[in-house]
């Protein structure tokens, strides 16, 4: 990005002025030969420079939260978690660092094509870190109340999930072979928009559904009609610890909150194009991009099951525990109060 001849004065260069070479084939062009944009036609992938301050901060929160996520992941075995969580952040270091070298390389796709790829699939990952939270937490609260068996809840959001990730990666994969311009880039950048779209949606469906169950949970508070259900009696003490009611379930919910106003902001900004005010606009992407999922990262981190559920308990609340057992609520119930025994007698 550094001229030899310093920067560049592009205000009075037109269409009718530039080289025409350069014009009709950009890749030739540099950051000291080009300028991004020339009346408004994209010669430069986006129209600025990436920050390079901001990229590298966003980098670095993705990193730092890496490593606990790695450390809480294999050391309390939640590797669902693990999996979706360490997935999606590197995907995430990966996109910004990419973000960081468009700099030096505006006029070629290479790091255009990875930041974009990244920074779409990564959240998909996250999300799947709380799909797969949903079904535990309604073993530790009332699994007779929930519309579903804590099973069905993970086959249809982690399906759900899966066919976003296909949709976004094939887009990615579509355009990164695009010439410019060309009908294949359109075509590329339509799947991933249905790929997001389809995001949203499963967000939408996992909120319905994650309130109603809430909703059939208040009821056994007193106040409800239907026949007095308790709730589950061998997650009590975890139930009563402030971490992880309220604490653990506001920091899910609010990263499902953020994740869908990205979702919905990345939607939009495909449904314009890569030439789109907001796929051009820094700020509006640093914000509804960068931070809702920055946050979110930050409030699965810092409230990682492992640390706040801890192994054993988080382990005798999967539903797959259960089945191995009988698949009897009674059997679910001895394994966690066993495991509390074990936590509490450090064993």
């Amino acid at each position: 990005m550094v001229c030899a001849t310093g920067t560049p004065d592009w205000s009075n260069v037109t269409l009718a002025t530039f080289n025409r070479t350069l014009l009709m084939n950009p890749r030739l062009c540099t950051s000291c030969t080009c300028p991004l944009v020339i009346e408004g036609r994209h010669l430069g992938y986006i129209a600025y420079f990436p920050s390079l301050a901001g990229n590298a901060l966003f980098a670095a929160i993705f990193g730092l939260c890496l490593l606990p996520q790695i450390y809480y992941g294999i050391r309390s075995k939640t590797w669902g978690f693990f999996v979706a969580m360490v997935g999606g952040l590197i995907l995430e270091v990966i996109g910004y660092t990419a973000r960081i070298l468009m700099r030096d390389n505006m006029f070629t796709n290479s790091y255009f094509i990875i930041y974009l790829v990244c920074l779409t699939i990564g959240p998909a990952f996250f999300a799947a870190a709380i799909y797969l939270t949903l079904s535990r937490l309604i073993i530790i609260y009332a699994p007779d109340r929930a519309r579903f068996r804590p099973q069905v809840y993970t086959y249809i959001f982690i399906a759900f999930d899966l066919v976003a990730l296909i949709l976004q990666a094939a887009g990615g994969a579509i355009a990164s072979l695009a010439e410019a311009g060309s009908p294949s880039l359109q075509a590329g950048i339509n799947t991933m928009i249905a790929g997001v779209a389809w995001q949203v949606f499963a967000l939408l469906l996992f909120a319905l559904l994650s309130f109603e169950f809430w909703m059939r949970v208040r009821r056994l508070r007193g106040g409800g009609v239907g026949p007095a259900v308790e709730l589950n009696p061998a997650f009590a003490e975890l139930r009563a610890r402030r971490a992880f009611q309220p604490l653990f379930l506001l920091a899910v919910l609010l990263a499902g909150v953020f994740i869908f106003v990205r979702s919905v902001f990345r939607c939009a900004e495909l449904s314009e194009g890569f030439g789109g005010p907001l796929a051009n606009d820094e700020v509006t992407f640093m914000v509804l991009e960068a931070t809702m999922i920055g946050l979110a990262c930050i409030l699965l981190t810092a409230s990682h099951p492992g640390l706040v559920v801890g192994s054993e308990v988080w382990s005798a609340a999967s539903w797959k525990a259960g089945k191995k057992h009988g698949s009897s609520r009674g059997d679910v119930e001895k394994s966690a109060r066993a495991s509390s025994t074990e936590r509490e007698n450090g064993t």
